[in-house]
């Protein structure tokens, strides 16, 4: 009897397995995958469990606790990457989504014989700050240890790569989870107490400084002036949330804006929402305005955002330079229809975008990498 040929076992490294938008679109693939041939195992970078850790395990894979977001040794963070990479030489693809740890990884990987280094681009500038700029600095001498270079759009390419050659992997989503469902509104509306006629904005983001919340809640506080029933809903949780939660305090907004945290069903909120915002400051091509788009919720996005992002041809792009007066009259503009919403899923799933054929393509790679 012809004994059964093991997966392929690539290794995904990211800083933890939180709902955000890189560990999303990993998730995705993972999903969709076939694991008969391909089994994705995770190198992260802390021993506290994460809202993705016990799926990945159910689904076959293999996670590796390093310890450097917890207590920032880089020696022993660099002394662990050596001793893994010795004891492991099974893993001859190693797919980086940790940017700004991707000279360090990378080059223990290549001196340990990995034959093939991805360096993922997911974004497309950093963080203003002294931090911020160190990480940015380092992230540049990725392209030195890799031999594979992937990105999410032309913006995020050039950002880490400059004019060197990559391949495009577009943030595909699985989009059955995202078509619009009229009952699924209904019925979310009445378990938050949002009445029919309420305008509803929604932001799905992780509280830091990329995402730019401070802005966002301007932005509601002049919609709310003009049109005060409306409500804002904001997903996610992250090191700001507390400083966004007190400034919606002090401007009084605390019954229009509900923070939701972080939720696995986030993909049946999109129903709920009427428009859908992104104030950041950079993204390479944020998921969520794929999902949002999916759905066929009309969406206003920050100048800083990629145009490859806009596969509706419909996105709303606002200078972030432009005051939060000139956001509202363009937001309170929008015409939004539900009963036009299910069009938008039809025209996505044509799409590179669809997960179903993203997967095809990622799997063809992987496993010529692996030779």
């Amino acid at each position: 009897m012809k004994k059964k040929q093991e997966p392929i076992r690539i290794l995904q490294v990211v800083p933890v397995m939180q709902a955000a938008g890189i560990e999303n679109f990993i998730m995705n693939v993972y999903r969709s995958i076939d694991r008969n041939k391909v089994q994705f195992d995770f190198l992260v970078h802390s021993k506290k469990k994460y809202i993705y850790d016990d799926e990945i395990e159910a689904l076959g894979g293999k996670i590796y606790r390093f310890t450097y977001k917890d207590d920032k040794n880089f020696i022993k963070y660099v002394k662990d990457l050596d001793a893994f990479f010795k004891q492991h030489p099974e893993y001859k693809v190693v797919h980086g989504n940790m940017q700004s740890m991707m000279p360090v990884y990378l080059k223990i990987a290549k001196k340990n014989g990995v034959k093939t280094r991805i360096a993922h681009s997911h974004n497309s500038s950093y963080e203003k700050s002294l931090k911020g700029f160190i990480l940015h600095m380092l992230s540049r001498f990725a392209k030195r240890y890799s031999n594979i270079n992937f990105a999410c759009s032309k913006e995020a390419a050039e950002y880490l790569f400059q004019k060197e050659d990559y391949v495009f992997i577009p943030n595909a989503i699985d989009i059955t989870k995202y078509k619009f469902d009229v009952r699924v509104r209904n019925e979310l509306r009445k378990k938050l107490n949002i009445s029919n006629d309420t305008l509803v904005l929604g932001n799905v983001a992780r509280f830091e400084q990329q995402k730019n919340h401070k802005k966002l809640i301007e932005v509601f506080e002049k919609v709310h002036q003009h049109h005060p029933n409306s409500i804002l809903l904001l997903f996610g949780t992250g090191s700001l949330e507390n400083s966004i939660k007190d400034m919606v305090l002090n401007k009084k907004l605390q019954k229009n804006v509900l923070f939701m945290g972080v939720c696995k069903e986030v993909y049946q909120y999109y129903n709920v929402m009427d428009i859908f915002i992104l104030t950041s400051f950079y993204e390479g091509l944020p998921v969520t305005g794929i999902e949002a788009q999916t759905n066929g919720l009309p969406c206003v996005f920050s100048d800083a955002i990629s145009r490859d992002t806009d596969i509706l041809n419909s996105i709303k792009y606002i200078p972030l330079s432009s005051s939060a007066d000139t956001w509202a009259k363009s937001i309170l503009e929008i015409h939004y229809d539900t009963k036009e919403r299910k069009i938008a899923y039809e025209t996505v799933k044509k799409t590179k975008f669809n997960v179903q054929e993203n997967v095809k393509f990622l799997e063809k790679l992987y496993c010529e990498y692996n030779k």
